[in-house]
């Protein structure tokens, strides 16, 4: 598959900041960092990521706007796309030297109607130190490179493989989370939590996990990740099982019957008695 002029825009800007990122990293220990609140850093880095990538994409689309995860929204034509965008998903294992963060870029539209913001067109997942970039466009599929992507076809829980985050100090809810794990957790083959969930969703397009959930996230850590996950012929969805163009506040996700069965017990737990 050729890849269009916006994935092209995409790859080019996460590159360039990857290609900081990885000098950085080689240098962790020598990094200015700052506080943002409790267990979540910011980074010299991952500002300096983010500029890089904000004026590529600025200067290829200047008329649209960004959601960004340090500098916030910054609003272009209504009418236009926005940017959404995560210059270091994974900033605690970047800090700590654990070789798993991403850059992670998506494309949102506008509703027809003027109500808000629509579907995600195109999201890419950069990961700068295997040089991966997971890219999808809405009706085209989801391509690692050049190869087509498909999620895993494994059909029962006792053989999957499922991703998820856990909560930390100031983040998610900790009983809620709990609950959770005690149901899915006796029923799947493994459970894996590695800090990044942009590269959680691209690796669950991938098949390399069988499914995933996770709560408390934000929009530039799900975007891109969701639309590869769907165009790999995947289902994201909230608990609720609405699926909502970004779901980020709560992410589950999967192929078609470990989706609905991984729902079925997340639903379960959350009715059911809390765990001491």
């Amino acid at each position: 598959m050729a890849l269009s002029g916006l994935i092209r825009v995409m790859e080019r800007a996460a590159r360039k900041a990857g290609g900081r990122l990885r000098r950085d990293f080689g240098e962790v220990e020598h990094l200015q960092v700052s506080r943002k609140g409790p267990s979540d850093f910011v980074s010299k880095a991952d500002r300096a990521a983010e500029r890089t990538i904000y004026d590529e994409l600025l200067q290829a689309r200047p008329d649209w706007g960004f959601v960004l995860e340090e500098a916030g929204e910054i609003e272009g034509d209504p009418a236009k796309p926005r940017w959404i965008v995560d210059p270091l998903d994974g900033t605690s294992n970047f800090l700590h030297g654990i070789p798993h963060f991403a850059i992670s870029i998506a494309v949102q539209e506008p509703k027809l109607d003027g109500s808000g913001w629509g579907d995600v067109i195109a999201g890419a997942v950069y990961q700068p130190l295997t040089d991966e970039t997971f890219w999808a466009e809405k009706s085209r599929g989801a391509w690692l490179h050049d190869a087509r992507l498909r999620v895993s076809g494994r059909r029962t829980l006792s053989e999957a493989l499922i991703a998820t985050g856990t909560p930390f100090q100031g983040h998610g809810d900790f009983g809620e989370w709990t609950r959770i794990f005690s149901a899915i957790g006796p029923q799947v083959a493994g459970i894996r939590r590695y800090g990044a969930a942009s590269l959680d969703l691209a690796w669950l397009a991938a098949g390399r996990f069988d499914g995933f959930w996770e709560s408390d996230l934000s929009p530039w850590d799900t975007a891109a990740g969701c639309l590869l996950v769907r165009e790999a012929g995947g289902f994201v969805s909230d608990y609720r099982g609405r699926s909502l163009p970004i779901c980020d506040k709560q992410v589950v996700a999967g192929n078609d019957p470990l989706h609905s069965r991984l729902h079925k017990l997340l639903v379960g737990a959350l009715k059911g008695p809390e765990v001491k």
